[in-house]
């Protein structure tokens, strides 16, 4: 595969949940071929990725337990109430910043940084 082929099956076999950047992606198939686990061949401009000899058992011991194993329905379904929770509010500074007054619009970022502070104290919570 080509490494933007990868990053759209990861995002494929995780239902979205983890897209990986090109950013994280590209070093750590050079950290595997730099190990010998991968072989590169360039088609067209583009890299291809293929396993190695040395490659493979690596490859099939890591394939019986992947990540994305580890994600049932209960986390696919908050998930997407996140993401459906976030365009909204998206969508409502939108109009704030579109429609709003300058008094509107401070008091929704005054909103928008103690929402950051209380995510961030919900993380900081011990059990």
């Amino acid at each position: 595969m080509h490494g933007y082929e990868m990053i759209q099956e990861l995002d494929s076999r995780t239902g979205g949940i983890w897209r990986p950047s090109p950013g994280s992606v590209y070093p750590t198939l050079q950290l595997l071929e730099d190990e010998g686990l991968i072989e590169v061949t360039a088609e067209g401009g583009r890299k291809s990725y293929r396993l190695t000899e040395d490659g493979r058992p690596e490859a099939e011991t890591a394939a019986q337990n992947p990540p994305w194993a580890q994600i049932g329905a209960d986390t696919m379904s908050q998930v997407q109430d996140f993401r459906d929770a976030a365009v909204g509010i998206m969508g409502a500074l939108k109009q704030v910043g579109f429609s709003g007054t300058p008094e509107q619009r401070q008091k929704a970022l005054e909103v928008l940084n103690e929402t950051r502070r209380k995510l961030y104290a919900i993380l900081a919570e011990s059990e």
